[in-house]
Formats: structure tokens, C-alpha cells, sequence
């Protein structure tokens, strides 16, 4: 009887289990059903184009590589060539004049130089919040510093942020003046509280974000604005010593051996070159062994502060798992421009940083030092590419791109077309369902400039944009302008439109030919559509930068 009745009660446990079970799995895959994909944008703050595992680099990123077997690798992905403009223009689809940051660091009533998102555009986050969505964000603005420009009045329901362009990773200490860096929340002012890890502190709130209202099944937009790995480089021994020594052959030979594995990952073509090194690099064998010894410290820490960034990206998706959002939400990972070249604790007209920041060989990585990797580290993070952040040059724009998610039937592939942070909010926007306005809020907007990716991430179409198609920038008289695989690239000092120069991408990816000369006619084609550009956004005649506090 005994033993009827324990098999019996075996069998109801059982039973009772498994309806458990499935109730909480029916509920899950209800919940993904009955509403929108979720959307999750993480942007890396001055990644450099072949750093990650997936793109051929020697970073431990394995949260990352999963995320690219999922789904799409954009090797011909293209952002503005410093933060504060592609911010502007990921988030409205627009130029980054028309969004009012024609310079970055200027705020003017100019058209197109006003220092903050202005009223011509509307953003992804206040779309989609009309649209049902939860909106967060978490990490760096850089977008305005009054009131009015905060996240929180620019569609965000709830933010963290770092409003000016770079800040300490461990204190409120600010890492571009004798001060202290400028955080919200929710637009009120706070404080950076001393000892917290800037990627691990984000990845924090965005948590805490998605968490709190988790249970009224509407979707989410998350953007994860991380300030990793731009400088200072800092970060936790635990990240940084798993690099020891593997830099100690120094940045002339990391930069041959990007090369050789972006190619062997299928990222560009076999018989790409690397251009000459910018006259800024001093030759690897000139510097003492001392020298030597912290410059390979530098990139210890870089790739350091990399793996840290993926390990946080890793517990963003499990949260997304252990809540049944994962399979449900798209993701795109980004970087905002090319690798970092600034060295400003070194540059004389930032002298009163040393009062606080000590760069000593054993200090390196703490939270009191400023390291930059400088143009050295930022040519082989920009290999094959001419040049590095600042500048509309390859280096400068062509960054990594990641998508995966809902509507991404693709996988596991490389798109080599040409791509734009222009085409994310036309993505963002088919995704939830949004008819793009023009008007908002009783002002007109400019439409958008991009297209989206769905079509093609989903398998429907084999190509994103045409030969015909335009995309142009200009930034500081850093300028470019692409049509199909040609391309006009201007960053002469003073700009004057007769130093644009002519290159065909299609075979010359380094731009190191310039064929204004012998392609005369596509070279005034291509004017012609600068021209054009030029006078749509109203560029005004650039002169000398001031020094930006927020590169």
C-alpha cells in the first residue's frame, strides 16, 4: 500500500512539475508573441574596427561572437568620425547638422552648430515611447548640457548619464578638465558614486530599468551607451593581466597581424594593404626599452577594458534570458567612429591634469591615471584603414556593426555592401511598427536619410542601397563623400573643396590612390553631389577648431 501511494505521489510531483514548467514556458512564448520585438542598441565608445573576436581580433569577446552567429557582421558600416555627431545622427536619421551638431563642442544659434538636438529632427527614443515602448538609457549623452537637451526631455523615460563627451571609468573626477564630470538621472543632477566601474555601473542601471517593468508585457528600447574603451584606459587588474606580454612586439606588428586576421575572418578582401602610418607614429624599434615596455601596458589595458565590455554585454543577455526576453529582442552592437588617436594629459594646454593624474609605469590602470593609447595603437585598431578617428578617412568611419534578433533570418553572415548609422532608425522603426511624422510636436522635421534593414536581414532583398545612392558627411572640414564604391575624402587645413580627393573603393579600401586626375568625370560628379549636400544642411565655412572638451 506503502509503496502504491509513493509512486503515486512520485507521479503527481512529477505531473504538477511539469505543468509548472510548461505554464511558465507557454507564458513566456505568450509574452513574446503578443507584443513587439524588444530593441537593444549598444554602442562601444572608440572601438577599433578589428578589436573584437568575431572580426578576426586576439580580444577575448565571446559574447560578442555569439551575438554575430546569430546573425549579420557588417564589414562596410559607416558612422561620423567623432562621438557627439554620430550620437546626433544615430538617433534622429538625419545629419548631424540638421540634429544641431554640425561642431561638436560648438553651441551657437547657427543652423546646424547649436550644440544639441534641435527641433528639425525627432528621436528614436521619443518614437517609440508614442509607440508603447519602454524607453532607457544608461552611459554617455554628449548631446546638450542644459535642461532642455537631456535625455530625459528627448524621449528617454529613464536615464543615467555622462553629459559631456569622456569622464574617470571610477569617479566623478572629470577626465577633460580640472573638475568634475556632469551626470543625470531621470534628468535631475546627480552624483557618480566613488569606486564604481563605469561598464559595470551602466550595465547596472539599464538592469534595474528593464527589471522594474518587466511584468506589464510592453516592449523596450535599451540603449547602452558604454564610454568603454575610450580614455582614460582603466580598468580592473582581473581584466587587463590576461593580456600581459602579448603586446611586447609593439603596434607596427599588431597592426600586420590585424591585418592578416581580419582577412583570414573573411572581414576584407585577401589582397588588401595597409597605407603608410601617419607621420604622428614613431617607428616601434626608435623607443626605449622602457617606452616600449608602457606602450604595450596601454594596449594590455585597452584590450582589458574590451573584454570587460563584453563581459557586461554577456550579463545583459542573460538578465534578457533569465526574464524571457532574450529571444525577443533585437540587437545591434556598434561602434560610434574609428579608434582614438588623443593624448591630452601630454598636451601642454591640458597641464592641470597632472595635478591629479599620476602615469607612473605601476600606477597605470587605476583609477587616478590617464592613459591614452595614442595614434600608435589607433592605427593598428584602425588597420587597414587610413588613419583613425577625427578624420572622414576610412579609419575614421568605417566601424564594426553587429545585428541579431527578431527579423534577422540571416546567419552567421558578412554583408559587404555599403551600410550607415543612417539606416538604424528606419530599421528601429519598421521594427515597432512606426510611421515616421512631418510634424512633431507642431514643428516640421526633416525626413530621414537612411533605409531600413529589414528587408535585408530578413532575407527578402540581397542589397541595402544601390550605386545610386549618396551618403555624405562633414565635421570640422573632416569631409567625405560616397556614391556606390567611389568616394571623395577632404581633411586639408583650411577646407577648400579643391583638396577633395578621388578613390575607388572597390579595389583601394586604404585610399592611397588618389584618381581625381585620371577619372575627371566621376571626380566632378562627385563635387557636384557635394555641392548639393553642402548646401542642403547649410555647412558653414570651417575654421579652426577650438579645443573641444568633448572628444
Amino acid at each position: 500500500m506503502y509503496k502504491k501511494y509513493r509512486s503515486f505521489k512520485l507521479l503527481f510531483s512529477f505531473l504538477l512539475a511539469s505543468t509548472i514548467v510548461l505554464s511558465c514556458t507557454e507564458q513566456k512564448s505568450k509574452k513574446a508573441i503578443n507584443k513587439k520585438p524588444n530593441i537593444v542598441l549598444i554602442v562601444a565608445d572608440d572601438l577599433g574596427f578589428g578589436d573584437i573576436g568575431c572580426y578576426g581580433g586576439d580580444i577575448q569577446t565571446p559574447n560578442l561572437d555569439e551575438l554575430s552567429r546569430r546573425g549579420i557582421k557588417f564589414s562596410n558600416f559607416h558612422t561620423a568620425p567623432m562621438c557627439a555627431p554620430t550620437r546626433a545622427m544615430l538617433l534622429s536619421g538625419n545629419d548631424n547638422h540638421i540634429a544641431g551638431m554640425g561642431g561638436q563642442g560648438n553651441v551657437t544659434e547657427v543652423f546646424g552648430y547649436e550644440g544639441r538636438l534641435t527641433d528639425r529632427i525627432v528621436t528614436i527614443p521619443a518614437l517609440l515611447r508614442d509607440r508603447g515602448y519602454h524607453t532607457y538609457m544608461a552611459g554617455k549623452w554628449h548631446l546638450g548640457k542644459t535642461p532642455e537637451s537631456n535625455p530625459h526631455q528627448k524621449g528617454f523615460e529613464h536615464s543615467f548619464v555622462l553629459l559631456q563627451g569622456a569622464g574617470n571609468h571610477y569617479s566623478n573626477r572629470s577626465a577633460l578638465f580640472d573638475g568634475l564630470s556632469s551626470y543625470t538621472e531621470d534628468g535631475i543632477s546627480t552624483q557618480w558614486i566613488e569606486g564604481n566601474y563605469s561598464t559595470d555601473f551602466y550595465t547596472d542601471k539599464l538592469i534595474e530599468y528593464i527589471g522594474s517593468d518587466n511584468r506589464d508585457n510592453k516592449p523596450f528600447f535599451a540603449f547602452a551607451a558604454y564610454t568603454s574603451p575610450h580614455w582614460p584606459l582603466q580598468v580592473d587588474k582581473k581584466y587587463w593581466k590576461k593580456y600581459k606580454g602579448q603586446y611586447d612586439d609593439g603596434y607596427e606588428k599588431l597592426r600586420e597581424r590585424r591585418l592578416s586576421s581580419l582577412k583570414k575572418a573573411g572581414i576584407i578582401p585577401n589582397d588588401a594593404t595597409s597605407p603608410p602610418s601617419h607621420e604622428r607614429v614613431l617607428p616601434w624599434d626608435s623607443l626605449s626599452n622602457q617606452e616600449q615596455k608602457k606602450e604595450a601596458r596601454k594596449m594590455e589595458l585597452y584590450a582589458g577594458m574590451v573584454d570587460n565590455l563584453d563581459h557586461n554585454i554577456g550579463r545583459l543577455i542573460k538578465h534578457l534570458k533569465d526574464i524571457g526576453e532574450y529571444e525577443n529582442t533585437l540587437f545591434v552592437f556598434m561602434s560610434d567612429n574609428g579608434a582614438a588617436h588623443r593624448d591630452f594629459i601630454n598636451d601642454d594646454r591640458f597641464s592641470s591634469l597632472k595635478e591629479y593624474y599620476n602615469d607612473d609605469f605601476d600606477n597605470m590602470g587605476n583609477a587616478n591615471s590617464y592613459i591614452s593609447y595614442g595614434p600608435q595603437w589607433a592605427e593598428a585598431g584602425s588597420s587597414p584603414f587610413r588613419y583613425y578617428k577625427d578624420f572622414a578617412t576610412e579609419g575614421g568611419t568605417n566601424t564594426t556593426m553587429i545585428i541579431c534578433g527578431p527579423n534577422v533570418n540571416r546567419k552567421n553572415e558578412i554583408h559587404y555592401g555599403f551600410t550607415s548609422l543612417l539606416d538604424i532608425a528606419p530599421t528601429f522603426y519598421e521594427v515597432a511598427n512606426v510611421t515616421y511624422p512631418v510634424v512633431y510636436n507642431g514643428n516640421n522635421v526633416y525626413p530621414l536619410k537612411g533605409k531600413s534593414l529589414i528587408p535585408f536581414v530578413s532575407g527578402k532583398s540581397n542589397k541595402i542601397h544601390d550605386s545610386t545612392y549618396v551618403f555624405a558627411l562633414e565635421h570640422y572640414g573632416n569631409a567625405m563623400l560616397r556614391k556606390g564604391n567611389w568616394k571623395i575624402t577632404n581633411f586639408t587645413r583650411p577646407f577648400n573643396i579643391e583638396n577633395f580627393a578621388l578613390y575607388n573603393l572597390s579595389n583601394d579600401i586604404g585610399e592611397q590612390i588618389d584618381l581625381k586626375e585620371s577619372e575627371k568625370e566621376k571626380y566632378a560628379e562627385l563635387l557636384d553631389e557635394w555641392i548639393r549636400f553642402s548646401n542642403e544642411i547649410k555647412i558653414q565655412t570651417p575654421t579652426p577648431r577650438p579645443i573641444d572638451k568633448g572628444l
